[in-house]
Order: C-alpha cells, then sequence, then structure tokens
C-alpha cells in the first residue's frame, strides 16, 4: 500500500483507451488523476522546440533540466478531464500531435529523462487518492499500488481508433502508416532499458479489443468495488 492516500495505477501502450479510462475512473472516485504520459509530452514539445536531439550528450543533458523543471499545472476540465498548461499557456492539443508523440516516445526511453520525473510523479499522492496513468505507474513509480490495470488493444485497434480521431478532425491520415507507427513505437517502449512497458506481475489485464469504454469501465469498477471504494 502507497504513504499519504491510496493508489491506482493503469499501465498500457498508447491507443488502449487508458487515458478515457483513468479520467473516467478518476471523477467516479472523486481522487486525482496524473497523466504521466502528459509530462513525457511536455519534455517531447520542449524539446523539439528547442530543437534538441536525443542522440546528442549535450542535448540530453539539457532535456534532463527541462524535465526537472517543468512549469506544468494540470487543470480539471468537466469536458475533457483535464487541461494541460505548461508556463501558463494550454497545450493540452499540442502535445498530442504525432511529432509531439513520437519525440516523447524517445526521450522516454533515456533513464536521465526519467530519473527526472521520478519524484515529481510520486509528488502526486495525496488525499483523498490517485488514479495514476502511464506505462510504467505500476512497476516502477508505484510499485506498492493498491490497485494495477494493464490496458491493452491489439496494434490493428489501436490504428483504428487513431486513424478514426484524425479523420473526425479532417486530418489526412494512412491507416497503414498509423499501423507501423504503433509496431515500432510498441517495440521501442517494450524493449528499452528504462522501465520497459510491460505489465506489473499483479497487474489485472484487461483487453479494450472489440469493446466501447463503457464496457471496459464496468469490469474496472467491478474491481474498484472489491477494494471497498464506491465510484459514482
Amino acid at each position: 500500500m502507497t504513504a499519504g492516500a491510496p493508489v491506482i495505477t493503469l499501465d498500457g501502450p498508447g491507443g488502449a483507451g487508458k487515458g478515457t479510462l483513468a479520467s473516467e475512473l478518476a471523477r467516479g472516485l472523486g481522487w486525482w488523476l496524473l497523466d504521466s504520459g502528459a509530462l513525457y509530452r511536455l519534455v517531447g514539445l520542449s524539446a523539439l522546440r528547442e530543437g534538441l536531439n536525443p542522440g546528442a550528450d549535450a542535448d540530453r543533458a539539457r532535456a534532463a533540466v527541462i524535465a526537472q523543471g517543468l512549469a506544468v499545472h494540470f487543470v480539471p476540465d468537466t469536458g475533457a478531464g483535464q487541461r494541460v498548461e505548461l508556463a501558463g499557456a494550454d497545450v493540452t492539443d499540442a502535445i498530442r500531435a504525432d511529432d509531439v508523440s513520437e519525440a516523447a516516445s524517445r526521450w522516454a526511453a533515456l533513464p536521465a529523462i526519467r530519473q527526472a520525473l521520478l519524484a515529481r510523479q510520486r509528488d502526486f499522492v495525496v488525499p483523498p487518492g490517485l488514479v495514476a496513468d502511464g506505462r510504467d505507474m505500476g512497476t516502477v513509480i508505484f510499485p506498492q499500488a493498491d490497485l494495477k490495470l494493464y490496458i491493452t488493444a491489439s496494434a490493428h485497434e489501436r490504428a483504428r481508433r487513431r486513424y478514426a480521431q484524425l479523420s473526425e478532425k479532417g486530418v489526412a491520415a494512412n491507416l497503414e502508416r498509423i499501423y507501423r507507427e504503433i509496431v515500432e513505437r510498441d517495440q521501442r517502449d517494450a524493449s528499452r532499458d528504462a522501465a520497459p512497458l510491460k505489465p506489473a506481475a499483479d497487474a489485472h489485464v484487461i483487453d479494450t479489443t472489440g469493446e466501447d469504454v463503457a464496457t471496459s469501465l464496468e469490469k474496472i469498477h467491478d474491481l474498484v468495488a472489491a477494494k471497498g471504494w464506491r465510484v459514482d
């Protein structure tokens, strides 16, 4: 059990639906929400803006400094779960861009960046409780979490969802390219030396392939109720 307040972790690959599920769960419990992926996306966004290269020693050192000093603020938003601000500017949409996602994945593979964000993530544990969404929440950041979930879906399903999202926004997209990028990112996240993507040994695995949010959320609510927590 974590000190100070209960913690529920949701880990898994991008596009599996864990962000939506984490947001809905936090809202229903009345707990705080940590979108750890947003922190890495903010590092990716900042690095892109400064033209940093993860292959250069000096740039890696600069990115670690950026990670330690991120002026980030998560603002509750009734419509979108929460708004992400960087130095007072709303970057909620900017950090979801494909180039930022790619950059975030590459920077997140570096031990120095993960170490720089470790303490910051743990500081989010405050009453009444925390729902933590990410890729290593249950394995590294909160290994003593009260409930661990691993949210997954097939690469084809996640590519289809991303294609639909972009199409709805009127953005031209190629389904095959999206699928290849997802597979490559999965392989990179799973094979990195620093906190590789994998389910915690004691995590409950929930596959959302072919399921709507309500169905997946119901499964999670059953696990939460078994812990004695009430979800409104």
